[in-house]
């Protein structure tokens, strides 16, 4: 298989994840009344599998690094498909739950292994490029997955929306099954895990400085996500429709940043590169927090800006996690994507919190101020 198609295939077990997450945020109402719950307990059922993601990244790390990635891969992905097919079927919000908490512990394993398998493959400019591949995926997961469900909330029944993603989750894992071959090094003799292994990680100065960073940007990330729509009904007064219009150019900014970030490290230094993208990401939050009541056209901007600026960093991230952990590259990818879930899950609930007063000052205030505390400590750490 050629090197190209290899990236694409296991990223493609990677965009699974945050696409599961998504995909049938458009039908939550209708499914809360098939269902005959509550509004609280079906937004549960994304929030479990948001946490659930993020934990099963530090225990998909240290099985990655001692098992193989093929194996852990098509296991995750069998776990997967099951769970899928058992959400369609699912008659109540309990077992929804409970299936929806399996389908992360499925999936939980692309993140890790694609990363993985990228940085044992590709050396240099070819693995920047390939991680921009991938993170131009994983980009695409939370672009699409509203759009797709939507599409066939509105067109059949909704529960098959559970059903597609079962049929998909099966084509990749016979992808896998076929065609990814091993690539966990000959050299490496497996020893039992030991949790001290993450401390050993997390030593790393630079390293955590990278986590940090991804924890922050995340955050912020899924404040404009979760809190931006807000902004646009009491400042604008926007339909549904316009503001899903809203979020796409920050969406191909995201998509395009990633893709662009990984040519980039063909040519830039990546520590640089990843201080003046972290920085510049800073101040699109700022221009955010000074435009957003004043003009619906800035606002896109400044949003389109953030997004450009945080998918040209993430390629830069993964690159250098695979220079920094040559040895246990898949638990130090499991506790990066660990930071950057808990970013994830982080954002709605605190910013729930900063933003009760509809006090977009403070909102977004604290997310700049963090943003910025992260990048200077990633400066005094790549010195």
């Amino acid at each position: 298989m050629s090197p190209r198609l290899l990236t694409f295939m296991v990223a493609f077990a990677a965009f699974l994840g945050p696409f599961t997450q998504t995909v049938y945020a458009p039908i939550l109402p209708e499914l809360g009344a098939a269902l005959a719950t509550t509004p609280l307990l079906i937004n549960l059922s994304i929030s479990i599998f948001t946490f659930v993601l993020a934990f099963m990244q530090i225990v998909y790390g240290p099985l990655v690094d001692r098992n193989g990635r093929k194996r852990i891969l098509l296991l995750g992905l069998a776990v997967y498909v099951g769970a899928s097919l058992g959400c369609f079927l699912a008659q109540s919000i309990e077992l929804l739950l409970v299936f929806r908490a399996l389908q992360a512990v499925g999936i939980a394993a692309g993140a890790v292994v694609a990363v993985t398998v990228i940085g044992d493959r590709f050396e240099g400019a070819e693995r920047g490029r390939a991680m921009g591949s991938f993170q131009m995926m994983v980009a695409l997961g939370p672009v699409v997955g509203p759009v797709v469900g939507g599409f066939i909330g509105e067109h059949v029944d909704f529960h098959y929306v559970f059903l597609l993603l079962a049929a998909v989750g099966a084509l990749v894992l016979l992808a896998n099954a076929l065609w990814l071959q091993e690539t966990l090094p000959a050299n490496v003799t497996p020893n039992a895990f030991h949790p001290t292994e993450y401390l050993d990680v997390l030593r790393n100065r630079q390293g955590l400085a990278i986590m940090l960073l991804s924890f922050v940007q995340y955050y912020a990330f899924y404040n404009y996500l979760v809190f931006m729509p807000r902004v646009l009904d009491t400042s604008y007064g926007l339909s549904a429709s316009e503001k899903g219009l809203v979020f796409l150019p920050l969406s191909i900014a995201v998509v395009v940043g990633s893709f662009a970030g990984g040519r980039l490290l063909a040519r830039w230094q990546p520590r640089p590169m990843l201080l003046l993208t972290a920085s510049c990401n800073v101040l699109s939050v700022l221009l955010f927090l000074g435009v957003a009541q004043l003009s619906l056209a800035w606002l896109v901007m400044a949003a389109a800006a953030f997004g450009l600026f945080l998918g040209l960093s993430l390629p830069v991230q993964t690159s250098l996690l695979m220079d920094l952990y040559p040895h246990n590259r898949a638990t130090a990818v499991g506790s990066y994507n660990f930071f950057r879930f808990m970013g994830m899950a982080t954002g709605p609930v605190l910013g729930s919190w900063l933003y009760q007063d509809s006090n977009l000052t403070l909102l977004y205030g604290f997310a700049t101020a963090a943003f910025l505390l992260a990048v200077l400590h990633a400066r005094m750490r790549f010195r």
